[in-house]
């Protein structure tokens, strides 16, 4: 396909296969919503263990002990806490994630123009990431800090179904500073996440596409192309859970009852960046990895379905 719009003028909505209209970023969002709703509910048990490590590290020591003791003390359904707000949260999270990046960074190489946009693709990706995930934040928070709240309050302290449990959240809103207080270390979890996410896939794939199948793109199946996206989605997902982990840890450390009413730095300097950045983390690389894998996997297979391609390696 030609990179020119009908006016003769080079324009980054006209780089892939298919042209990046108004039906092409919708179909993007609702692909976001498939990758990241079904794929974070899916690992709503390694979610309820690490966030549990975290707050309470004592207690739950390592990622298989952890579970086994959830399940022992509370049944199946103390391992699902929280899968109601999980997707309702992240399949909202996904339509702007991934809807959003693509708008942007057609925004910003159209910006940027020709030479910049082919000089400096990183940047591209790393603004586009940036914008999206703001966004995207912004619908999350009320579902994750009711998430959070749902899997880490003491069995039979906090309701656990999805209505009662926004319902509870809404009614002590000034103690648990609904719908937005968690907003800032969402923010500074989030951003640098994605950012991470979209740049070293980005990247990755590039590399493979240079450097192990050098024949242009199209010239492999989809299933080549499918694999190439799993592969450097979960590589990108090592890195993704390195960087965000000690914000990640901040966010649930806001949900436990003695931190009620303390700052976000009077939290960390308690708990201290080593702990912040260390406990859980080796359960976090196994979610995050395998989680980022298979959005990518989900969002490129649908994309594929919908005759638009699949990401990078232009």
């Amino acid at each position: 396909m030609s990179h020119l719009a009908p006016t003769g003028k080079w324009d980054a909505r006209y780089l892939g296969p298919v042209p990046h209209d108004a039906s092409y970023y919708a179909k993007c969002m609702l692909g976001g919503v498939l990758a990241c709703g079904i794929t974070h509910a899916g690992i709503t048990p390694l979610d309820v263990t690490k966030c549990n490590m975290q707050v309470s590290p004592a207690k739950y020591k390592g990622l298989a002990s952890g579970l086994s003791l959830i399940f022992k003390e509370e049944g199946r359904k103390g391992i699902w806490k929280g899968v109601g707000p999980t997707f309702v949260g992240y399949s909202l999270q996904g339509m702007f994630k991934y809807g959003l990046y693509e708008f942007f960074k057609d925004f910003y190489g159209n910006l940027a123009g020709e030479e910049i946009s082919n000089k400096y693709k990183g940047a591209l990706w790393l603004a586009g990431s940036a914008s999206a995930e703001f966004f995207a934040d912004i619908a999350l928070c009320p579902l994750e800090m009711t998430k959070v709240k749902i899997q880490t309050s003491p069995a039979g302290t906090f309701p656990v179904p999805f209505g009662a449990a926004l319902a509870e959240m809404s009614k002590t809103k000034i103690e648990t500073r609904f719908p937005f207080g968690s907003i800032i270390p969402l923010w500074s979890r989030q951003i640098p996440y994605t950012m991470a996410k979209f740049y070293f896939f980005e990247s990755i794939v590039a590399l493979f596409y240079k450097y192990v199948f050098t024949e242009p793109k199209d010239s492999y199946g989809k299933g080549t192309q499918l694999g190439v996206t799993f592969a450097s989605g979960y590589a990108a997902g090592i890195v993704c859970a390195v960087v965000s982990h000690p914000a990640d840890s901040l966010v649930s450390q806001l949900g436990k009852p003695v931190n009620k009413g303390k700052s976000l730095g009077a939290i960390a300097s308690e708990v201290g960046f080593a702990n912040l950045a260390t406990k859980g983390l080796g359960a976090r690389v196994i979610m995050i990895g395998t989680l980022t894998g298979f959005q990518w996997w989900i969002y490129d297979s649908f994309k594929t379905a919908m005759g638009m391609g699949t990401t990078g390696g232009k």
